[in-house]
Order: structure tokens, then C-alpha cells, then sequence
């Protein structure tokens, strides 16, 4: 069987559509990829959150996929929308890599014992939880690739980048972490990597299965369910993390303001056969404290 991947050109798509492409060769498929550039890679000078964040990397993609361009297509989990386009399912959730947020720095960490410094990031739930925790810091917008971004931070007068921790670590490029911000929550699915397809092509399904790894979708399904719940989007400042531990699933989630003056945050634990729709659950306590009004004010924003 011909199986055509969609992917981005990026370094880091190209990683994970040729770590999909591997584990589907070793199963005797054969695979050919599709290069194709999304709205996200074409405007460069516009912050995500006034592009919409929804959809940015992952619509030109769908229109492939819907066109029969491609068989299926490859993103990381957590630029997917959470609700998919009709006639697109969600195949297979791989195995997470760290999900954490990380900081690149240009000159070590001293600057965090400082009153001001200057951080780059492009996301507003970064941008919010650094603010919680630094007022007087200034975060300015970044955009760009992996690389890019690390090229434009040595030749600026930032301080640090944000960066997910397994962009990174796929890139080979784990040198360049100068801390991992263990305080701060990622975004809902954050180092997984997600396949979708044409919903009702069973051989095409039938592949994904050797791809999929259950642990990893219940938890990162779980994430993402609490800001389909919110209405967040991707932009929105809202993070959230859940693991399994001794037979019981933990949920943290937050949701804040833009400016990070405003925070909400919520802790759950469940046994796994009480834990189903425990990141709708969530929401729904998150919504009950106001979260939908930090929401809507960071779309306005």
C-alpha cells in the first residue's frame, strides 16, 4: 500500500513526518512525502494570536488531505484545532516527547535575578505565565522555526526564548537549553506528535494503528478536551498537563489574562476508570470562576 504524507517543510516537521514515515515503512508500507506550506510558514511578520492561532499551520494541509492530494498528514498535537474540519478524523497520537516549556538564553541566567529583562515568546499562555511570575519583565513577539528563532535571539539584545523542550530534543539540539521552566504549564497535547486522515478510510486508519500510544492519548486528550470545553483555541492563555501515576490520572490546569494579572487555576485527580471527561470537568469548574471571561478578553486583546 501507497501511503502519501503531508507535511510541512520546517526541520521539525520534517522530523516527525519522517519518524511517521519510518514506522510505517517498518510495517511494509510505502511511503512518499508531500511538502506543502501552510499559512504559519508564509507570514512570518505577524504575532500567531492576530493571525487566529486556529488552523495557521494545519489548514493547507486539511485542503490536501480533502483534495486527495495526501493520504494523511503529520503535526504536532498541539497546533491541531480541537475540532476538525468535517470529513478529517484524527488517526493516531505517538508517543510524547518532554512536554515542558524550556528557556534559551543569550547570556546565561543571571537576568532572572534583575527587575527587567527582555523575553521572546509568540505564544499568549507563555506570555501570561511568565508575567505571573515576572511583572516587570517586557516579552516580545518571535516567530520563525526552530533555528530561526534561535538565530534571532543570539542576534538581539533579548535575554531568553521560550521553547518547547521536545522541539529541541528532536532537533538535536538539546545544547541549547539553558533551563527548563518546570513552574510553567504547557500547552494541551505539547510534545505529541498526531496524524489525521480522511475519516472513513479504514486502510488508511488500519495503518495509523501501529503508530498510536494509548498512555499518550488518554493524557493528551484529556488537555485538549479542557480547552475545547473553554473555547480556548490555540492562542488562548490557557495551559494544561495531565499524567498517569498509580493507577489514577492527575489533571493541572490554568487559564490567565494576558498580562498574567489574573489566574485560574484547577487540580484534579481521578481513579483511570472514574477519570473519562475529566478535562471537560475541568473547564467546567474553570468556566464556574470566570475563566470564559479571561478568555474573551485575551481574543479582544
Amino acid at each position: 500500500m501507497h501511503i502519501k504524507i503531508g507535511t510541512r517543510k520546517s526541520k521539525l516537521a520534517l522530523w516527525q513526518a519522517n519518524h511517521v514515515a519510518e514506522k510505517l515503512q517498518a510495517k511494509g508500507y510505502n511511503i512518499e512525502l508531500v511538502h506543502i506550506l501552510s499559512e504559519g510558514d508564509k507570514v512570518l511578520d505577524t504575532p500567531l494570536p492576530l493571525m487566529g492561532g486556529k488552523g495557521v499551520f494545519t489548514k493547507a494541509l486539511d485542503d490536501a488531505l480533502l483534495n486527495g492530494e495526501i493520504d494523511i498528514a503529520v503535526h504536532s498535537f498541539k497546533d491541531i484545532p480541537t475540532e476538525l474540519p468535517e470529513g478529517i478524523a484524527l488517526g493516531a497520537i505517538l508517543e510524547r516527547e518532554n512536554p515542558a516549556d524550556v528557556i534559551v538564553c543569550r547570556n546565561g541566567i543571571d537576568f532572572l535575578n534583575t527587575e527587567t529583562a527582555i523575553i521572546a515568546t509568540s505564544s499568549n499562555r507563555r506570555k501570561s505565565q511568565w508575567l505571573q511570575r515576572y511583572p516587570n519583565h517586557q516579552i516580545v513577539d518571535i516567530r520563525g522555526n526552530v533555528d530561526t528563532r534561535i538565530q534571532k535571539l543570539k542576534d538581539s539584545n533579548w535575554d531568553a526564548a521560550i521553547f518547547a523542550a521536545a522541539g529541541l530534543i528532536r532537533l538535536e539540539l538539546e545544547y541549547e537549553i539553558t533551563q527548563s521552566l518546570d513552574w510553567m504549564l504547557h500547552a494541551p497535547g505539547q510534545g505529541a506528535v498526531a496524524v489525521v486522515y480522511p475519516e472513513g478510510d479504514e486502510a488508511i486508519f488500519t495503518a495509523l494503528q501501529y503508530l498510536h500510544h494509548l498512555e499518550t492519548a488518554a493524557c493528551t486528550l484529556a488537555e485538549r478536551d479542557f480547552l475545547n470545553e473553554l473555547s480556548g483555541g490555540c492562542s488562548a492563555p490557557v495551559g494544561a498537563e495531565v499524567h498517569i501515576e498509580g493507577g489514577e490520572m492527575h489533571f493541572h490546569g490554568i487559564v490567565l489574562d494576558t498580562e498574567g494579572k489574573e489566574k485560574i487555576e484547577i487540580e484534579l485527580s481521578k481513579s483511570l476508570e472514574e477519570a473519562k471527561g475529566i478535562g471537560r470537568e475541568a473547564a467546567q469548574l474553570a468556566l464556574a470562576q470566570g475563566a470564559d471571561e479571561l478568555i474573551t478578553a485575551s481574543k479582544n486583546d
